[in-house]
């Protein structure tokens, strides 16, 4: 389970987990249009009900799960989730990079890192803004 600092450090700047406990949001398998970022709360929350939902379970380190509007349970132990494929999937959303260039980090063995994310790089060019895509790499690399 990650500590409130981990949760911090671990979280995208559109995740609950930037505010709240886990526990205090749901956490669901995917990010969807039915999950959208609200300004005025600094963070997604699931269309239909209000609730805080994060969107990519391998960040929290717990199962995609209605811990804050099912009462689920956190888990007590168990590794956390891996990326997805669609958490490998190039977003179509600039809020997302910074969670598919995580996800690729984390899945790439240390030998291909470098040419995973020249190619995550190159591909992304090709869909934001390159300030948009330093700035999530940089957030992702730990250069601010």
């Amino acid at each position: 389970m990650l500590t409130p600092e981990e949760l911090l450090d671990e979280t995208c700047v559109a995740c609950p987990g930037q505010r709240l406990p886990l526990g205090a949001f749901d956490v669901a398998p995917r990010p969807s249009p039915a999950i959208p970022f609200s300004s005025s709360l600094g963070y997604r929350v699931a269309a239909a009900t209000g609730v805080p939902t994060c969107v990519h379970a391998f960040r929290v380190g717990v199962p995609p799960g209605l811990y804050a509007s099912g009462g689920v349970p956190l888990p007590t132990s168990g590794a956390a989730p891996a990326p997805s494929e669609a958490d490998l999937s190039p977003p179509s959303d600039g809020t997302l990079l910074e969670a598919w260039f995580l996800a690729l980090v984390r899945s790439t063995p240390s030998a291909r890192l470098a040419v995973t994310l020249a190619g995550a790089e190159r591909l992304a060019a090709t869909r934001f803004p390159p300030a948009e895509i330093l700035a999530a790499m940089r957030r992702v690399l730990g250069g601010g």
